[in-house]
Formats: structure tokens, sequence, C-alpha cells
């Protein structure tokens, strides 16, 4: 089957939807991208790093943090560029520039200054090519099974979590760390940017198509003007409750569950589990978090959304309380996978209801701050964490706050009241686009 994009003009529905293979090419573009290489792999280069430079621990997880910090600051500004000159004119530009940033690492000197530029320069380029700049694209071919579409592209950066450490390990065994950022960059460069270029059509218009695979009744490419998709701008939506209730609903189960991902082998651990059941705790919740990328956009096609990230926030509060409570292994693996599985929901979770609650217009500004809210939460909840435990040499008090929490961040969810950009009812295969110009209210 042929994956060269149909052209415009063509009047005869294909077998497979454009759109799916654009969902696809969202998650290649996430699999080897910024964000696993850096993310994921952070772990795995931590130790060569530490050697290479003579630093401290903390002073080259430092990097890390800046990494995060850049990152949320610049996403809103990366949405604002999207929105006013298109997703694919953001991501091409970034991933390109990501990839000679990584290609360059090995003619740095060992400076400490020159690895926080390194990491700074990262996190401002994942801004512009990761899960917000390509959900903007998703919400643009999809209505229907937008959550759907959204779950298949938050896989590409589930696969890549689980895969990328081991690539970056094999290859800093073999090439040392600066080779191994080098040739990741090199795969961006060579493998998922020419994807991008060649797949990533921005909207379905452009070939003559209508979201989730309706053919249009002007099947000539059409220019459409600027901010015609309905929706809020970013300020209108900063003044709605809904908007904060969304953001503090997010923010608490980042910090949640991005405490526990930090510390799961640390607590098992604790209990006296052997390192190797420890790591299986881990591994469980990456397992959780693919299954929740996955799931949870299935699940948000055919029922209301705050109701499915209640549900599953509060199973993330019920194994925050197994942590807490349970003294052997069997619980805390159960406890691992439910905590994975809202790290992997809130993925899918925060882009959609986006869309349903504040449109397209300006998509991604509005995504971006809670995304930057996001991100600021889940690297403040590791620390508080270990601040915690360092105080009282246990995670008893942590664990029992951070579950009240995303408790409070269920019940957060069931406040939000109906969708005010709710899906289109399903039409005739050949429509036209002016006809849908209306928001449809849940």
């Amino acid at each position: 089957m042929s994956l060269v994009p149909p052209q415009p003009g063509w009047r005869h529905r294909p077998l497979v939807f454009y759109g799916w293979w654009v969902a696809l090419t969202a998650a290649a573009g996430l699999f080897l991208g910024v964000v696993p290489i850096v993310v994921f792999s952070f772990g795995v280069f931590l130790g060569p790093i530490t050697r290479d430079l003579h630093a401290g621990r903390g002073d080259v997880s430092f990097a890390y943090t800046l990494f995060s910090l850049i990152q949320a600051i610049s996403v809103p500004f990366a949405g604002w560029l999207m929105d006013r000159f298109g997703a694919r004119s953001v991501i091409v530009p970034s991933m390109v520039l990501a990839s000679f940033v990584l290609l360059l690492n090995p003619f740095r000197n060992g400076s400490l200054l020159e690895l926080y530029v390194f990491f700074g320069t990262l996190g401002f380029l994942a801004a512009g090519a990761g899960v917000v700049a390509f959900a903007k694209v998703m919400s643009n071919w999809f209505d229907r099974h937008r959550g759907l579409a959204l779950g298949v592209m938050m896989l590409g950066l589930g696969l890549g979590a689980l895969v990328m450490p081991l690539v970056a390990q094999s290859l800093i065994a073999r090439l040392g760390w600066r080779l191994a950022y080098a040739a990741m960059g090199a795969g961006i460069l060579l493998v998922s940017t020419p994807l991008v270029m060649k797949l990533l059509n921005e909207r379905p218009a452009s070939l003559g198509l209508m979201p989730d695979g309706g053919i249009s009744a002007h099947p000539g490419p059409r220019a459409e003007p600027k901010n015609k998709a309905l929706g809020l701008t970013w300020r209108e939506a900063l003044r709605t409750p809904t908007f904060w209730l969304l953001l503090s609903s997010f923010s608490l189960v980042a910090a949640a569950t991005q405490a526990c991902l930090t510390h799961m082998a640390a607590i098992v651990s604790d209990r006296g589990s052997n390192s190797q059941l420890a790591a299986l705790a881990s591994s469980l919740l990456g397992g959780g978090l693919l299954i929740g990328r996955t799931g949870s956009g299935y699940l948000l096609d055919r029922f209301f959304a705050p109701r499915v990230a209640a549900m599953i926030f509060a199973g993330a509060a019920a194994g925050i309380a197994l942590l807490r409570f349970a003294h052997s292994p069997g619980p805390a693996f159960a406890a691992a996978f439910l905590i994975g599985l809202a790290m992997g929901a809130e993925g899918d979770l925060m882009p959609y209801l986006t869309s349903r609650y504040f449109g397209l217009r300006c998509f991604g500004e509005t995504c971006g701050i809670v995304f930057a809210g996001f991100s600021l939460a889940g690297g403040l909840g590791p620390y508080l964490m270990g601040a915690a435990y360092d105080a009282n040499r246990s995670y008893a008090l942590p664990l029992v706050l951070f579950g009240m929490a995303v408790l409070i961040a269920a019940a957060l969810m069931m406040l939000v009241g109906p969708y005010r950009y709710g899906a289109r009812p399903v039409l005739d295969a050949r429509v036209d686009e002016d006809t849908l110009e209306s928001p449809l209210h849940a």
C-alpha cells in the first residue's frame, strides 16, 4: 500500500484514510525525537557524563532540570508560532536543529557550562517538536476519532520510553556518550525528519479531504484563512473556570505520578525486595504507561472524557495507597501498573480536553500553557518526594499526600461540565466544509 499522499482533486474514498498515516508519522516523529533521547535515556547517560566531566551527580542532573524548565517555558511560545504559521512549519525546523545540536556534541569541550547550554538548547527545540505540536496536527485530521488518533500518536512516545534507553546503552558501550548522542541525532536527521517532511500534511483540506475521512465537496486544495478554526483565544480560555480546573487536575497528577516514577525502585527496595524485583516494578509502570497511551485514546471517543480521566486518576490514587500500605511485592506491582496508566493517559487527555473545551483556534498556545504547568509540576514532584524522605527517612507521608492530591484531581475532573466543542455528527461522505463551522455541545 502506497504511503504517497493522495493527489488533490481525487473523488473516491481511499481504502485507508490518509489521516491514519499522518498519525503513524507523528508517532515516528515522537519515537525518534528529542524527548525520548533526552528524557527517557538520561539515567543511562548520567554515569558516563559524570565520570567524563569529573562532576557530581547533582551538577550533571541540573542539566536535565534545565532542559525541563526551558521546555516548559518555551512550549507556549512554540504554540503561538504553530497557531500562526502551522505546526509543520515549527516541527520540521525544530527536528533539524535538534539533530545538528546532537551531532555537534562530540566537538564540545568538557565544561559543565557547555553541558548546560547543550541541554537548555535541546529543551527549547523539544518544545517545537513534542506532544503539543503533533497533537495540533492530529486535531486537524480527526474529530470523532480524535481520541484514538492521539493514542496512536502517543504510542510512539511510549515505545520511545521503552526502546531508547536500551539503544542509548548499546551506543554508549560502543562509542562513548558523546558519539552516542551524535548517532541519535543522525537518526533524527536521516530517518524521522524525512518521514515527517514527506507524510505529515498539516490539514486534510489540502488534499480535498475532511476530518475522519469524508470527501470534500471542494475536491481541490483550498486556501484557508488564518484562524478559520473555531475556538477561544488563549486569553479567553484563561478567563474560564474550566481552564483552571483542567490545569490544576493535570498538575496534581503530574507531580504525584512523576514522584512515584522516580522513587519507585527505592520504595520497593525499602520493603525488602531485591534489585531485580525493584526493576520489575519500574518496568510494570512503563507497561502501564504504554497501555494508558493507547487505551485511553480509545475510551475518549466513546465516553465523556472527564469521567474517563476521573476513573483513571482514581485508579492511580488506589495505586499510591497500595504503595503506602502494602508490605509485599505483589501489591507494589499492581500499584506501579495503575500509576503508569495515569501517566500514559495524561498525554492523551491534555490535548483532547483542550480541543473539546477551547477549540482549535489557538490550540497551540492554550495546550502549550497547560503542558507547561504539567511539566513544571512533574519536575517538582520528585524533588518534594525526595525532600520528604530525607526529612523523615520514610516515604509514608509523601505517599499519603500525593494520594490525596490525585483524588482531588479526579474530583476536579467531575466539575468541568459539558464540552464546548463536541464531536461533529456523522455526515455524508461528501460534504461542504462551510456547513461544519459551528460548535456542537455535548
